[in-house]
């Protein structure tokens, strides 16, 4: 893996220094929402949040009072990726496994609906998370944005693997050279989304259909997503995987070149 780190297995807190929760929780008749709330980083994801959000669903997929979760975000974005800040600090993520790698097995392996209203801007993971969603709404004033290669790097969530099978070979190869902004409309287009809606309809619209599977009985739910599942779970696995010892190799180079 080149010049990249070696990680190990740790305990992350979940709280930011401030105090602050950085990921809220509420249940509605079957369902639960949880919200990225980290409003003045554009709710990017650091370690708190990474490892906060792959053990509430952890939490979620043991209830059997949950029969979905939807995810959200505070203020005027979905999540903006990364913390760039938290990267260029190496002190970040010593002695912790790297939360991304967590919550992405946690995902990958979630074995009730998971249903994401992207209430404004996703760029990075804010994007590609969309790709393990079940069902995916978005706000008409949302865009999304993959700027991996420009970042230096490759991408991650299994991209390779499903942006492809979501959107075509050569939008994917698109998207992920040229980076460009993606409006609702062309996202729905794309097949990353499913609808998109004003901003005040959003929420309203994804409740309506979280409560609907919320009252379905909780077995089938989770055998038919097992189901849906299962001839691709090894797959998006292995290019997640790959991805990242990509991933850890360009970053070191980048390292060796400054």
């Amino acid at each position: 893996m080149g010049g990249g780190p070696v990680w190990s297995a740790g305990i992350v807190p979940l709280m930011e220094p401030e105090q602050e929760p950085v990921l809220l929780s509420e249940d509605s008749d079957g369902a639960r929402v949880l919200t990225l709330n980290r409003p003045r980083s554009k709710n990017a994801f650091n370690q708190v949040l990474w490892y906060s959000l792959a053990e509430a669903l952890e939490a979620a997929a043991a209830d059997d009072s949950i029969r979905c979760v939807v995810l959200t975000g505070t203020g005027d974005a979905f999540t903006a990726g990364q913390d760039l800040n938290e990267m260029r600090d190496p002190t970040a993520f010593e002695g912790s496994e790297p939360g991304y790698m967590r919550l992405m097995a946690v995902i990958e392996s979630f074995t009730k609906p998971l249903i994401a209203a992207v209430n404004g801007v996703g760029v990075g993971i804010g994007m590609t998370i969309l790709l393990h969603c079940d069902i995916a709404y978005m706000s008409t004033t949302a865009r999304l944005k993959a700027p991996f290669i420009s970042l230096g790097v490759t991408t991650e969530a299994s991209a390779s693997l499903l942006m492809p099978a979501a959107m075509g070979r050569q939008r994917a190869a698109e998207v992920l050279y040229c980076e460009p902004w993606i409006d609702a409309d062309t996202a729905v287009a794309d097949g990353l989304v499913m609808l998109a809606y004003p901003p005040e309809e959003l929420m309203p619209a994804t409740m309506e259909v979280a409560h609907h599977i919320g009252g379905l009985p909780l077995g089938p739910v989770v055998a038919t997503k097992t189901l849906m599942n299962a001839s691709r779970s090894q797959a998006v696995a292995a290019a997640r995987m790959a991805e990242f010892d990509l991933f850890v190799e360009l970053v070191g180079d980048m390292t060796v070149d400054q």
